[in-house]
């Protein structure tokens, strides 16, 4: 078995991962929740453009630290590990966070919402202190890493979920009161977000406790504590992290391409030939329910990291992780029947009536994305438990560059915008598969 992971058995990969289903559906729908009070502010859903792309580039940041857990669920394993793992966490959100500030500093604010991103003044401005606001909120996602991997390296996902489910419960609470108050817009999105995501990452931390007391009282081969003459032992500590840091870099480097993606389709679809601000306000209300859906099934990166093949061929993963997106492809094609589709995409997210076809349309469109998902996730998993973050990376790479290259010919031919962006993530996500099952057919553990 690689990595040492768990026996494989249908009934106990369901129970890990049906909370870390539950914990993605439930943490990415907080977005497309919060877009009810965007919405109701005085520039109604065109106020949505520029609050998602603060945000985009605001995860675009964030995801330079995107492979933290998957670091800390293959090194985190001892008490040694554990607090390294602590430690280089600490040190990248402290960067991370700084540089989330960079872009919203004049003159670069102008140059990025205005000018790569083609937003008038008013959604640029949003943007820009969107991004300012948002280092609440991604300093909450970064706490919360720690407490994350330890549930996770207990096979104790079900707490996660728990967590986040009080989470979605809160900002669904938000997303309902706030309007009624007269709480809209932008900022007061933004704020239903960031409580909810503190919260969260309370509730992780005492469930990890036990945990975590557990495994100091353990120890590692390696011990932490020595005297301030210790050199030895304080040259370990370093190396510990460093070692981390260089297994995290690919990954992160990779997971940070993998976020340009949403600038880049917004960046076409925002040039397309028909209506292009309404394109873009339908990519983001659509993407805003198929995204979790399509981080639900990229969930199975960790099932695969727990439950590594068992012997040569294993495909048992592999076909549990087609099952599994075939269920949540059911899922957006439900979104796509009128009496759902007009309710919630032009009730709830305030979607002109002439254009709710093209939301119906868009939304049935990603039925067959979440298998896909599914099986880049699972390959994923099995790059990382074989110590080949690079092999992910290239995948992430090539996300990017077979993204940009149909959303180009795309634009090129007149393609309509909500076709330019879903054809274009399926292309991606296809030729992602590829190049990790490519990058993974030779080569040793990195």
């Amino acid at each position: 078995m690689e990595g040492g992971g768990a026996s494989f058995g249908v009934g106990r990969v369901t129970r890990f991962y049906v909370p870390l289903l539950l914990q993605a559906f439930s943490q990415s729908i907080s977005y497309p929740l919060v877009g009810s009070i965007v919405t109701h502010g005085p520039l109604g859903v065109d106020a949505l453009t520029g609050f998602a792309q603060g945000q985009a580039v605001m995860f675009m940041i964030g995801l330079l630290g995107g492979g933290l857990i998957t670091t800390g669920m293959v090194h985190a394993r001892d008490w040694s590990g554990y607090r390294a793992f602590r430690r280089l966490n600490l040190y990248m959100m402290i960067a991370l966070l700084a540089l989330q500030c960079v872009p919203a500093i004049h003159p670069f604010d102008k140059w990025l919402f205005r000018g790569a991103l083609n937003l008038r003044p008013d959604l640029a401005e949003i943007a820009r202190w969107t991004l300012v606001g948002g280092v609440v909120m991604n300093g909450g996602f970064f706490v919360r890493n720690v407490p994350l991997v330890v549930l996770f390296n207990n096979l104790e996902s079900a707490k996660a979920n728990n967590a986040t489910l009080v989470r979605i419960v809160l900002t669904l609470a938000c997303s309902l009161s706030f309007p009624r108050m007269w709480l809209v817009g932008p900022w007061w999105g933004l704020a239903a977000m960031s409580a909810g995501v503190l919260v969260e990452w309370a509730i992780t931390w005492w469930y990890a406790r036990p945990f975590v007391t557990a495994l100091s009282e353990a120890k590692g081969e390696l011990p932490w504590r020595s005297g301030l003459d210790d050199l030895m032992a304080a040259k370990r500590r370093w190396l510990l992290v460093m070692g981390q840091f260089r297994f995290m870099l690919p990954l992160s480097l990779g997971s940070f391409v993998l976020a340009i993606s949403p600038l880049a389709i917004a960046g076409f679809v925002g040039r397309s030939a028909v209506d292009p601000q309404v394109m873009l306000a339908i990519h983001y209300v659509t993407i805003g329910v198929a995204n979790p859906v399509g981080f639900a099934a990229l969930r199975l990166q960790s099932v695969s990291i727990a439950f590594p093949p068992e012997y040569d061929g294993d495909r048992r993963m592999l076909w549990y992780a087609l099952g599994a997106g075939a269920v949540l492809g059911v899922m957006l094609l439900v979104f796509s029947m009128p009496a759902v589709a007009d309710r919630y995409f032009g009730d709830y997210q305030n979607v002109k009536p002439e254009h709710l076809g093209y939301a119906r349309a868009a939304i049935a469109s990603y039925c067959l994305w979440p298998m896909v998902q599914a099986v880049r996730a699972r390959i994923e998993g099995i790059a990382a438990v074989r110590k080949r973050p690079s092999a992910v990376m290239a995948g992430q790479v090539t996300y990017l560059v077979s993204l940009v290259a149909a959303l180009a010919v795309m634009l090129r031919f007149g393609v309509i915008g909500w076709k330019m962006s879903v054809f274009g993530i399926y292309t991606a996500t296809v030729c992602t598969v590829a190049a990790i099952y490519a990058a993974l057919a030779g080569g040793r553990s990195e």
